[in-house]
């Protein structure tokens, strides 16, 4: 028999998996293209990766109660390991070369529309 946190880790996972099918069609209905879903880089898991123009979005797809909750729960060392996995993986592909680099949020929260924030932790 499974323990309870076993059941709750499974139901995590596959809520955050949902999420991030979410956040991938709400961007592609803005007109991002998306180039890869959990990306595992040495630097970190990129919840999804999206092309608009000459924009390399890292998008990091949180599930909060409100849009606080979300920016709050990607802590300064997260956002520096996501802004530099961006930035290799865009060194690597030479169709990403000169793309400019943007960490965003995808905040999703219950009985509301997703929110995009593009270049959501500027300055910060």
């Amino acid at each position: 028999m499974k323990s309870v946190r076993a059941i709750r880790g499974a139901a995590a996972r596959r809520a955050g998996r949902q999420g991030e099918i979410v956040a991938a069609l709400w961007l592609m209905a803005k007109g991002y293209r998306i180039l890869g879903f959990r990306l595992k880089t040495p630097q970190a898991e990129i919840d999804l990766l999206a092309l608009r123009g000459r924009t390399l979005a890292v998008v990091e797809v949180k599930r909060r109660g409100d849009l606080l909750a979300a920016l709050e729960a990607v802590g300064f060392d997260q956002r520096d390991r996501l802004r530099r996995a961006g930035l290799a993986i865009a060194a690597k592909r030479p169709a990403l070369a000169g793309a400019a680099v943007r960490l965003d949020l995808l905040a999703l929260a219950p009985g509301r529309l997703p929110m995009h924030i593009p270049d959501a932790w500027k300055g910060a």
